[in-house]
């Protein structure tokens, strides 16, 4: 892929769910996004496609634009709202993202997970990328970027359950 408009439509909604997972805000979630691209287009030149892909090539970028932006700034991420204690009776991750207020709760149980568990989990269903693209922007296999999502999964349902 060398045409950037072609790279920017492609790739927009994968890059700023993935910067609305990590700023929790739609507003720095679209500065975050275009700072990305802005960031892409600049370096394009730079981008090995036999390294990696587009998608994870640009959420690194994200990535690190975020770091970068929460250092200068002198702030830590921010967590949302303290879940509540009482989710609807026998939901599951699945439903959970279908139902508003259960979407909120996982979401900041999400948030209190321990990594690398929380980002595996965000990028496998907010960012929607594969176990492989998610393997290789952590440098591990395959496999154990399917363990760590069934296990970040495992342990919502079960914290879940737990304020029943």
């Amino acid at each position: 892929m060398t045409d950037f408009e072609e790279i920017y439509a492609r790739y927009l909604s994968s890059v700023f769910n993935y910067a609305r997972r990590l700023t929790r805000d739609t507003d720095a979630a679209e500065e975050l996004a275009a700072d990305t691209f802005y960031k892409a287009l600049k370096n394009l030149s730079r981008y090995d496609e036999s390294k990696a892909d587009m998608r994870i090539w640009l959420c690194q970028i994200a990535k690190n634009t975020w770091i970068s932006q929460c250092r200068k700034h002198g702030r830590e991420v921010p967590l949302p709202e303290e879940a509540d204690e009482t989710p609807a009776l026998g939901i599951s991750i699945e439903g959970a993202l279908e139902d508003k207020e259960a979407a909120r709760r996982l979401h900041a149980l999400l948030h209190k997970m321990d990594e690398p568990y929380k980002e595996v989990f965000a990028l496998r269903i907010l960012g929607e990328l594969p176990f492989a693209q998610i393997a290789e922007l952590f440098g591990c296999t395959e496999s154990w970027a399917r363990v760590t999502f069934m296990r970040a999964k495992r342990k919502l349902q079960q914290e879940m359950e737990d304020h029943l």
